[in-house]
């Protein structure tokens, strides 16, 4: 599937992110090493077969944390979810694809999922691809693989903009923004992952609706994604997405769900 990144038209300008000194970084065009390095970042997710993600998701009661794996092979995610300054009754563990999330509650989930997934006490729900955060931030993790690398040449012509450094979990990381979706015309196709907060079949989620959001890439020197930013309509305050916060377990096969009364 082709993908776009939805960039709201001012958030490169207001985006002030500091160097590793003290000095504000002014957001400027992409090299043509930054540009390679943005244009692979879903690619080696890919070549890597999975990634370890904690997730957090805000609301205006407090937020969730998702603490999981993703197979980029399978458009597979599944870990644990808690919920934060909020009632506990998210939490459990949660299994997740491109069409369904899977959810089974418990009032002490472990700190991380086992291995071997429970077999039964699953309910079963489709995926939404709009109006809800949590499930907007699951499709875009799944998202954040890509079988072959973005297309570099359209990077640049859509937008994509440098805009700081910063260590992430003691890795120094070029901060980027993506391109502007260009939903009506077409533009900027295959260049980076769909953000689906306001229609399933629209690049970006721009459908018309005014609805824009942003994507921040922290991104290594050897192209690897150690964290992802999207500002998502629904939210009042950015996803985050912290990749390699744990060794990484394969995710095994999805058990029989019982569906959602």
């Amino acid at each position: 599937m082709a993908a776009v990144v939805c960039v709201g038209a001012a958030a490169a300008g207001s985006l002030v992110l500091l160097r590793d000194g003290d000095d504000p970084a002014a957001p400027r065009a992409l090299t043509s090493d930054e540009v390679n390095r943005l244009a692979v970042t879903r690619f080696l997710n890919y070549q890597a077969g999975g990634r370890a993600v904690t997730i957090n998701v805000p609301n205006v009661a407090g937020g969730l944390v998702i603490t999981a794996s993703v197979d980029y092979r399978t458009h597979t995610g599944y870990g644990v979810v808690r919920g934060t300054g909020r009632d506990a009754s998210s939490d459990g563990l949660i299994r997740w694809t491109d069409t369904t999330v899977l959810v089974h509650p418990m009032a002490d989930p472990p700190a991380v999922a086992p291995a071997s997934p429970p077999a039964s006490g699953w309910h079963s729900r489709p995926l939404l691809t709009s109006g809800m955060t949590l499930d907007s931030a699951l499709a875009i993790v799944l998202d954040l693989g890509s079988d072959r690398p973005d297309n570099a040449a359209l990077l640049p012509q859509n937008g994509a903009t440098w805009v700081g450094q910063e260590h992430v979990h003691g890795h120094r990381t070029d901060i980027m923004t993506g391109p502007r979706a260009q939903a009506e015309s077409g533009a900027g196709a295959e260049s980076g992952p769909d953000v689906p907060e306001s229609g399933p079949d629209v690049p970006g989620g721009d459908s018309g609706t005014g609805t824009s959001q942003t994507v921040r890439y922290w991104i290594g020197s050897d192209g690897t994604m150690h964290r992802v930013e999207v500002d998502i309509a629904s939210a009042p305050e950015p996803v985050v997405l912290d990749f390699d916060t744990r060794t990484y377990v394969p995710v095994q096969p999805l058990p029989e769900a019982t569906p959602t009364p």
